[in-house]
């Protein structure tokens, strides 16, 4: 038997919109099913702090799937150890110019880009947003919001040819408290 570990859960693209609607009930009960104990949901944009004795990659298939298998839509999902969630905020990159939690967010990476898209995304004006890249979280700094970000549109359109989902700093510390 595998080793337990808590793990942070997070859905990509879900609930925004009337598209990929999914209670957090539904969302406990899927990860309840697939062996998991102790479970917290965060908020209602795809958030979940568990206990698994699942590798993260076949927990993360396994949670798209019957996501798919039981609503009938796709979302990436996207996996964090707990050492993994307090090294991003341990290191908190942007700490000295992001003065807005709502508007200092983490983009959870599924795999580390390519050199190729990481200088794509370096060729693109992004004005006063900022980013820093650390390891397979892309830490962002968006003066403006998230509503007409630049870094978000580029990051919507595949610039760095990853699977992504975001959390503002505020979710970020939240779901840290509850590993």
């Amino acid at each position: 038997m595998a080793k337990q570990q808590r793990v942070v859960v997070l859905l990509r693209g879900v609930n925004v919109g009337r598209a990929k609607r999914i209670s957090m009930a539904d969302f406990s009960q899927i990860l309840t099913d697939l062996g998991a104990t102790d479970i917290r949901t965060v908020l209602n944009s795809g958030n979940a702090v568990c206990t698994t004795d699942l590798k993260p990659t076949a927990l993360a298939a396994a949670v798209s799937a019957e996501i798919e298998e039981r609503l009938g839509f796709s979302s990436d999902v996207i996996i964090r150890s707990g050492n993994q969630l307090a090294a991003v905020l341990e290191s908190n990159p942007l700490g000295s110019v992001a003065t807005d939690a709502s508007r200092h967010l983490v983009m959870f990476l599924g795999d580390a880009p390519t050199a190729a898209n990481i200088g794509a995304l370096q060729a693109i004006d992004l004005g006063p947003e900022q980013w820093v890249l650390d390891g397979e979280e892309l830490h962002t700094w968006l003066p403006n919001g998230v509503a007409d970000s630049q870094l978000i549109k580029a990051l919507n359109k595949g610039v760095l040819a990853v699977s992504w989902t975001g959390r503002n700093w505020s979710t970020v510390q939240k779901l840290h408290e509850l590993i």
